[in-house]
């Protein structure tokens, strides 16, 4: 960044900071982190973009900011779901759910995730999303190994491919998934577990 754009930086109101960080999610996720200038996200927000370094000091701070916020939530979502003592069945169903209404509340932070985090990771100031993903398989792997144990799952089931094609099939939801549609984040959460479950659960 040129130093002639450095500024001294000012506190945007709550409110405001979260529509750039909006603008800047939706501007990220449909052009990708590399095609995207300040510049394009200025236009997005109705700014020049000199005006936007008052309040952030580069796109990567904004794309940091964007996504710590995303995982936070869902990992709060997440740590309530695990410390719930509930059955491996009960877990998935509580896991998917939450994933979706992060989808709802998240959804183009969800889909810069889902494209950029392989490579962002390899960066020390992105190093958190590969923690994220190894946290995020071990909650996983776990409770379907739980229920496997338990015999509430199959015990033929590949738990590591089980648990791939359940962490896609639900994010992927960020590509399609509008806020405000005719479904609720929850009632797409039962409709896909009842297609999911009756897949893996042991049959009486």
């Amino acid at each position: 960044m040129p130093t002639n754009k450095k500024k001294t930086q000012v506190t945007a109101s709550p409110e405001r900071r979260r529509e750039l960080l909006g603008t800047a999610a939706e501007v990220f996720a449909a052009q990708g982190y590399n095609a995207t200038t300040v510049r394009k996200i200025a236009d997005a927000a109705g700014m020049l973009a000199g005006s936007l370094y008052y309040h952030f000091d580069s796109k990567e701070s904004m794309l940091d900011e964007i996504l710590s916020a995303f995982l936070t939530e869902l990992w709060e979502g997440y740590d309530t779901v695990l410390a719930a003592g509930l059955g491996p069945r009960e877990t998935i169903e509580a896991l998917v759910t939450e994933s979706f209404r992060e989808i709802d509340r998240h959804r183009a932070a969800v889909a810069i995730y889902q494209k950029e985090s392989r490579h962002l990771s390899a960066q020390p100031r992105f190093r958190y999303l590969s923690d994220s993903q190894q946290k995020f398989e071990k909650a996983w792997l776990g409770t379907l190994e739980r229920g496997v144990a338990a015999r509430v799952f199959r015990a033929d089931l590949d738990i590591r491919l089980t648990y791939r094609f359940v962490r896609d099939t639900v994010w992927v939801a960020a590509s399609w998934y509008r806020p405000g549609g005719q479904h609720s984040p929850e009632e797409i959460a039962r409709q896909y577990l009842s297609m999911v479950l009756d897949g893996i659960a042991v049959r009486g």
